[in-house]
């Protein structure tokens, strides 16, 4: 099947109770559920900018077991780009995508440059929180990732660690707002380096 080239594929990995799912509903739904659902794989879809077009912003998200790694290896030779989940309530949580960023460095090469973003989730759990930002920020900087912390519960940085990770996109400029209007009165002064933005 031939790739569409107007697809931009992103994936979320992280161990089983994160908030994986709670993140990607938050953003593409703005809805929070409190209840536990374990996910196998589901695919989201939203509508962003991209290159002044159009495109589609293809969210994957994983199981959180390491019950099918083939589907993780499918995933991942697939995606263009990638969300490293963990809860800052659990440092297991972050010892275990260990094993996955070393898969995506294997699959996609480290020569290769691709958009990579660690983040602590349930930041609004300060009370229970066994990894501190900055250890968060260092294992991000070891991983040549980008660090952010959210709340999919509160909303805290949900649409924005979305967009930073369209920020990171080289070849393609995307953003999440369609605003054809927006720039059009610096477009003589200076070239404008477009960006894909979340709609």
């Amino acid at each position: 099947m031939p790739e569409q080239s107007n697809d931009y594929r992103v994936v979320v990995f992280g161990a089983g109770g994160v908030g994986k799912s709670s993140l990607v509903l938050r953003f593409v739904k703005g809805t929070f559920r409190e209840s536990y659902i374990p996910t196998i794989e589901d695919t989201y879809r939203q509508v962003i900018s991209c290159n002044k077009n159009i495109c589609t912003l293809q969210i994957t998200d994983t199981t959180g077991s390491h019950q099918f790694p083939a589907m993780q290896r499918l995933s991942i030779s697939k995606g263009h780009a990638f969300i490293l989940v963990y809860s800052v309530t659990s440092r297991q949580s972050l010892e275990e995508l260990r094993p996955i960023w070393e898969v995506i460095r294997e699959i996609k090469g480290n020569e290769v440059e691709f958009p990579i973003m660690l983040v602590g989730n349930k930041c609004d759990e300060s009370d229970a929180r066994e990894v501190q930002s900055a250890f968060g920020e260092s294992q991000a900087k070891g991983w040549k990732c980008n660090f952010m912390e959210t709340s999919a519960k509160t909303n805290h940085n949900v649409k924005e660690l979305f967009q930073e990770l369209l920020n990171m996109e080289k070849n393609r400029n995307m953003s999440l707002q369609l605003d054809g209007k927006k720039n059009k009165s610096q477009k003589g002064t200076r070239k404008i380096k477009e960006k894909c933005l979340l709609m």
